[in-house]
């Protein structure tokens, strides 16, 4: 419902639609159909402030970059050279392509989408219905979360935990793989609050990060060793009887096993796998167990390496060990979503499936377009930039290359991967089209709903499909639902937390919370198998899986690779650069002129024996490939770990290359997960 404005203007609630946990409730103002002002809504987490992303949004909505109509190339693939053509050309041109290779095997055509809008509807509802009734290929969406998902289910039950709108009365706030400064500023403003109320701050993260700087203690421990870590600290909890025995023993499941686990874990063994010091480690769990309550934030930069699932595993397991869990801001939190259960089967109707379609892994799409059997003769590409954000960049670049793939993009912008693209379909902003959403980082649904009409030509994800899946000549009724029918679907949902929240309500007030109490484990109730925190998981062990917390080493390091690490001694991270969000605002002059130019942060005592002074362009690279970017010394980089903020577009880096060349496409220990912060490098002067 638009909200009562000025003469002449209406005011439109939406949410924000990008890959962040805080989904921001937006307000957006419009005056003669143009949008004119944007801001924060009145929905609590949100409290009407915006991070400096989205609070210039309507530069990207507005942006004289963006694609108008539908395109067909004309030059070589990479390129980027196209032509106008009408929708008509365009949905008749895939449909056709699409027919004759489904009449060979559909399973040749791979939809490849991720999180470039998180809205429901956009996001994973008419389009999975059109490509499951086709046939083709299932995607596993890897990119990012998997892992630590897997891992927390078999501890929590699902991803849930805290409500971080409380964190302002926890007295120690552990912010373990997160930088929210930049990735999730409404907790950060929670946990600054907390500081103010005495509460103290650590950050758990290889670099120094923006949110680093401004706590009161920093632990820099080496990449993928987070796992260790806690084990480490369970020692010495349950060692010096450090532990809630009355929590332990009503609402956990494990715990005589999980002593014997971490009983070899000693603080002297995990600072050596680390790269920290003992003291750290003891000084750290004892301050823990002690604080009254005690928060634990993650975010998924801990789960982004080979032993990601097992650490998330493994740090879920300390609330529970602590009794923090009787606490409102007690517990952890990974992500919220598990509270929702919104009703996705409705609106992606798996029951269209016709067969048994093969499913490839997002994380391994370089393989997936250059080796699988049978081969992607197809790919449709939106919400999603891969040739940018996949991993062993070379490999996907050399899969879009193949003049024989027929490649579609949708999406607002000619992105590194639309130039390889056959057709280009105009997509809509947030600001143009019906949406609902979920986050993983609190506990309210929003609608989203059109504030202007489509810029140009441009078409929602969901209309799009409704188009091509009657020119598929599809005839399901489920192909005739509007946008607004999907949002209602996906609220018919038996949950209890959505009890009240409906598409009508939803869409007048903007946003609603969920019916979760404040502390929805202070006496157990985890949605477990037992019911209770599962220090053990039965579960795990039916997969064939490790019962028990571990710790997993990286794929990529001293110990599991010794030989690699001779040839490429530094570790490599790329974590999220403050002034984008993964691939999306990359384009943009003022986030590019804000982030300058790619950088990759050293600390001196790596860079002077290679003889790379600050603000040299130097290479980085491996026997996957190479990148450039400037040397930074800024305190941010501890000994033997490099980083490289991300995730530049390749055409608008100074060598056509960003950091993927160097990563790998090898999975995580747990959901096939990608594992970018697993990866060694070397680095020379350019």
């Amino acid at each position: 419902m638009n909200a009562p404005a000025p003469a002449g203007r209406t005011v439109a609630r939406l949410a924000c639609p990008h890959d962040c946990p805080d989904t921001c409730a937006l307000e957006v103002t419009v005056q003669n159909g143009v949008a004119v002002e944007i801001r924060g809504g009145d929905m609590p987490f949100t409290h009407g402030v915006l991070c400096t992303k989205v609070a210039k949004y309507l530069e990207r909505t507005y942006s004289s970059e963006r694609v108008l109509h539908p395109l067909k190339r004309v030059g070589r693939k990479g390129a980027g050279r196209f032509e106008r053509i009408s929708w008509d050309e365009a949905l008749d041109t895939i449909a056709g392509r699409f027919k004759a290779i489904a009449a060979e095997d559909p399973q040749q055509i791979l939809p490849t989408s991720y999180a470039g809008t998180m809205g429901l509807v956009n996001f994973a509802g008419m389009d999975r219905r059109f490509f499951n009734r086709l046939g083709a290929t299932l995607l596993e969406r890897t990119l990012c979360s998997s892992a630590g998902k897997a891992g927390v289910k078999f501890t929590l039950g699902s991803s849930v935990g805290t409500n971080v709108e409380h964190a302002v009365e926890a007295k120690l706030i552990l912010i373990w793989g997160s930088n929210p400064i930049v990735s999730n500023l409404h907790f950060w403003t929670r946990c600054q609050e907390a500081k103010r109320r005495g509460a103290k701050l650590v950050v758990i993260d290889p670099r120094r990060n923006e949110t680093a700087e401004k706590c009161h203690q920093h632990i820099a421990l080496l990449p993928g060793t987070d796992g260790a870590l806690a084990l480490a600290m369970m020692h010495v909890i349950i060692g010096e009887e450090l532990y809630d025995r009355d929590y332990v023993a009503r609402h956990t499941l494990g715990f005589d096993r999980l002593a014997e686990r971490v009983e070899a874990w000693t603080p002297e063994r995990a600072a050596a796998v680390c790269g920290v010091t003992a003291h750290e480690v003891v000084a750290l769990a004892r301050e823990y167990a002690a604080a009254k309550p005690a928060l634990v934030r993650l975010n998924y930069g801990v789960q982004r390496c080979h032993g990601g699932g097992a650490a998330v595993r493994a740090i879920t397991c300390l609330p529970a060990l602590v009794g923090a869990w009787r606490h409102r801001a007690g517990g952890a939190l990974l992500s919220t979503a598990g509270f929702y259960g919104l009703n996705h089967r409705a609106l992606e109707r798996p029951d269209l499936v016709r067969g048994k379609p093969r499913t490839l892994n997002q994380a391994a799409l370089g393989d997936a377009l250059t080796s699988a059997r049978p081969p992607v003769k197809a790919i449709y590409v939106y919400n999603n930039n891969p040739v940018a954000v996949c991993p062993d960049s070379r490999k996907v670049v050399a899969g879009f290359s193949r003049e024989d793939l027929f490649c579609v993009v949708h999406d607002l912008f000619l992105t590194d991967t639309a130039d390889y693209a056959d057709i280009v379909l105009p997509a809509t902003s947030q600001l143009e089209h019906h949406d609902i959403h979920q986050s993983y980082g609190h506990l309210y649904v929003l609608a989203s709903q059109p504030a202007i009409p489509p810029v140009g030509e441009a078409k929602p994800n969901a209309q799009v499909f409704r188009l091509l899946a009657k020119r598929m000549g599809f005839t399901d009724a489920c192909f005739d639902d509007s946008d607004e029918d999907l949002c209602r679907q996906a609220l018919e949902s038996r949950n209890p937390a959505l009890a009240g929240i409906t598409w009508d309500a939803l869409k007048g007030r903007g946003w609603m919370r969920l019916a979760v109490p404040d502390a929805p484990f202070a006496d157990g109730g985890f949605p477990t198998p037992s019911g209770k925190c599962e220090f053990y998981s039965a579960s795990a062990e039916e997969q064939g899986l490790d019962p028990l917390p571990a710790y997993v080493p990286p794929h990529e390091g001293p110990t599991s690779s010794p030989e690699r690490a001779k040839r490429y001694p530094l570790a490599f991270i790329s974590p999220p650069s403050r002034h984008f969000l993964n691939s999306s605002f990359a384009n943009l002059d003022f986030a590019r002129q804000e982030a300058r130019a790619p950088s990759l942060e050293m600390h001196p005592d790596d860079a002077l024996p290679r003889g790379i002074r600050g603000g040299q362009r130097v290479r980085i690279f491996n026997d996957r490939g190479e990148f450039t970017a400037i040397a930074r010394f800024d305190g941010r980089a501890r000994p033997g770990v490099v980083n490289a903020p991300s995730v530049w577009w390749k055409k608008l880096s100074p060598d056509g290359r960003n950091a993927n060349e160097v990563t790998s496409q090898a999975f995580a220990d747990l959901g096939g997960s990608a594992t970018f912060y697993d990866c060694l490098v070397e680095v020379a002067a350019a």
